[in-house]
């Protein structure tokens, strides 16, 4: 078992509570993201003891993070949000070197990759336009709300594969984030089990896609991937800060941001 998946999948689920922030991009942080979609991929061939060892850690990591972490965030993101936002601005733009460097981009890309890097950022900066949706729990529970779950769970956690691409914020506009959120902190157990299945279906649908595309089209992959996360930075940017004392510390943790990427760096991609 790779047990250090633990604290990668910690903050992966801690990030996907944030509307705004995707899990995705923190597993392209982390260095992850291709053996992530490897791994959910082999889990049905000979190999699933390899996979497996991979992937149990980072759940209990990702599931601990939401059930435990996901008031802390929230409570970060309410009081908070420019200082919190900003730390956060800083892994994901901290991590861009690394990236281009494992992409090979100064070698590989040419003028139709940076065009599918314009792309996958044009993708996500798309977000900034999108309305969210009714914000009231739904408390009335019958079939066709289960199937509407079920469908949030799934366009979620598909989204959520995605660098960039908040599975959060799709929730969000969607109108079924409270629903949910509301679900994990008092464990509704039928709720959590329709989105649960939700998410597990659009994890495997979409990791199979995104697998397909690395594997035969592994240089314009990277070169959307790298648009998404990109295109991040715009969708989670807060603005600027209001006040001295809030300027100082969003520059703080915008710098706490940039290191730990440095650090992920150093040990993550230490192989690249």
């Amino acid at each position: 078992m790779e047990w250090k998946n633990i604290y990668r999948g910690m903050m992966m689920g801690a990030s996907d509570v944030v509307p705004g922030v995707s899990g995705g991009t923190i597993a392209v942080v982390l260095g992850i993201y291709d053996r992530l979609i490897t791994a959910v991929n082999g889990f049905l061939s000979k190999d699933w003891k390899k996979h497996l060892s991979f992937l149990i850690p980072l759940g209990i990591g990702i599931l601990t993070s939401i059930f435990l972490l996901a008031r802390g965030i929230e409570f970060l993101f309410d009081h908070y949000p420019r200082p919190t936002q900003f730390s956060f601005l800083g892994l994901i733009i901290g991590v861009l070197p690394y990236l281009f460097h494992k992409s090979e981009a100064k070698y590989k890309f040419k003028v139709n990759h940076y065009f599918l890097l314009l792309v996958g950022m044009m993708i996500v900066s798309s977000m900034l336009f999108l309305k969210a949706g009714n914000t009231d729990s739904i408390t009335t529970m019958n079939i066709q709300t289960y199937g509407f779950l079920f469908f949030a769970g799934f366009i979620a956690s598909a989204a959520m594969i995605l660098p960039g691409i908040s599975g959060s914020f799709l929730l969000l506009i969607l109108g079924a984030y409270n629903t949910i959120i509301n679900a994990i902190s008092e464990f509704k157990i039928d709720i959590i089990a329709v989105v649960g299945i939700g998410i597990v279906v659009g994890i495997v649908v979409m990791s199979k896609m995104v697998h397909y595309f690395l594997a035969n089209y592994t240089t314009a992959t990277f070169a959307v991937i790298i648009g998404l996360v990109i295109g991040s930075v715009f969708v989670i940017f807060p603005g600027w800060p209001t006040s001295t004392s809030e300027a100082v510390v969003s520059i703080i943790t915008f710098a706490l941001g940039l290191f730990v990427a440095f650090l992920l760096g150093r040990v993550e991609y230490k192989n690249v």
